[in-house]
């Protein structure tokens, strides 16, 4: 294991939290659903939604298929230089937005968040490559320590302009870090398989075995499992960090300014999470940590339907913020044992499938929830929690491959 290859590689997590923690999360959310739509009675959560779903819908479907032409081709580090791209063109873009352009906030988040995601299928495919199975808990939990060490630093960087409602130096704020902090791994990572197929013939190939993809993934039992369980449960995560900054401002009141001091400090407490869960994931085995964090959830969705006041909103977010990067780490270390080898980003590229077709059917729901509800957000609380039930549920019918003797 190359530990300059690991922190490059770790470094990326860093550059690319600050698009999720500002746009999707705090920032953009609330000033495409307040300023540029505006609206009452949900209409602002309904385009918000709809954004979301949109981009989740296009990352999902073509996720698995440039996954595989990238296994054929070794073309991944390309893949992922694109997609870093894309996102921030899309970013750069939003500076010519103000009240009223619904559609064209629409189309720019869409394409930005396309780039991020996407980015992510090929990223994420590296962590078989780099690091020994015994080792994947501890490098994955470093990647989204540093992804939240960012996050929080990004926050940091974007608050004054934010207060003092400079939106366009926000999000040149997010374009810049995120390109100069992922250099590293653009630069250090290696092109990402030994792949001798062109490109155009490999998206012949790719086409002509996706269905036989699917019906190996099918007959592995124990991936197919995980990942109907990864379906649900990260249906749940997603959507929760999509519309948490939402529903802190209609629900509880938040300022601007608050919610970002908030996510500031979740930001703290998943990193904790994260760093303080991966070795545990090494040593009990990936599900067993996948099992604690899921009931917290249900425990924090639940909880979240009954509070009134900010403060205890307040509790609860950090709290659940302590499972947010482990379950994310610890379901990329999962699928990292599951996968055959030499399918790397093939399979993480159906992981994708499996969590954004997901994430298309989250936000909708949640923003039809509160529409039908006339912009009451509560009801559409528990619908995310029998998320994580179904989930966890789901879960323990992997019998083996995610237990304490896959990681010792």
């Amino acid at each position: 294991m190359d530990r300059g290859t690991v922190w490059s590689w770790a470094l990326f997590d860093f550059a690319n939290s600050i698009f999720p923690a500002v746009m999707v999360t705090t920032v953009f959310s609330i000033y495409y659903v307040n300023l540029v739509v505006g609206g009452e009675g949900g209409e602002g959560d309904w385009w918000w939604s709809k954004a979301l779903s949109v981009s989740a819908l296009v990352v999902a479907f073509s996720s698995p298929f440039l996954g595989a032409v990238a296994d054929r081709t070794g073309a991944r580090k390309r893949f992922l230089t694109f997609y870093v791209g894309l996102c921030v063109a899309g970013v750069l873009g939003m500076v010519t937005l103000d009240a009223g352009m619904a559609l064209r906030g629409f189309v720019l988040f869409v394409v930005a968040n396309v780039g991020f995601e996407s980015a992510l299928v090929f990223y994420n495919a590296y962590l078989p490559e780099i690091a020994p199975q015994e080792k994947r808990g501890w490098v994955s939990g470093l990647g989204f320590g540093l992804g939240y060490l960012g996050s929080a630093l990004g926050l940091l960087l974007v608050l004054p302009f934010a207060q003092t409602r400079r939106f366009d130096v926000v999000w040149l704020v997010v374009a810049g870090f995120f390109v100069v902090f992922s250099l590293p791994a653009l630069r250090r990572l290696p092109s990402g398989g030994g792949g001798d197929m062109r490109i155009g013939e490999a998206v012949g190939a790719g086409l002509a075995k996706l269905r036989e993809t699917v019906r190996e993934i099918w007959g592995l039992k124990d991936l197919r499992n995980f990942l109907l369980s990864y379906f649900f449960y990260v249906d749940g995560v997603l959507t929760i960090i999509a519309m948490a900054a939402v529903v802190a401002s209609r629900t509880f009141g938040f300022e601007q300014d608050e919610i970002i001091v908030m996510f500031l400090i979740v930001q703290f407490s998943a990193l904790a999470g994260a760093f303080a869960l991966a070795k545990p994931t090494d040593w009990f085995g990936p599900k067993a940590v996948l099992n604690g964090v899921l009931l917290l959830w249900i425990v924090a969705g639940v909880s979240a339907y009954f509070i009134q006041d900010k403060t205890t909103f307040y509790v609860l977010a950090v709290i659940a913020g302590l499972g947010l990067g482990v379950v994310q780490s610890t379901s990329r270390v999962a699928l990292s044992a599951l996968i055959p080898k030499g399918k790397e980003a093939e399979m993480f590229g159906f992981y994708a499938l499996c969590g954004k077709s997901s994430s298309v059917v989250g936000p909708l729901l949640f923003g039809y929830v509160t529409l039908l509800a006339g912009g009451n957000q509560r009801p559409a609380f528990l619908l995310l929690t029998s998320f994580f039930v179904i989930g966890l549920a789901l879960l323990q019918r992997v019998r083996g491959g995610l237990d304490r003797s896959v990681a010792s």
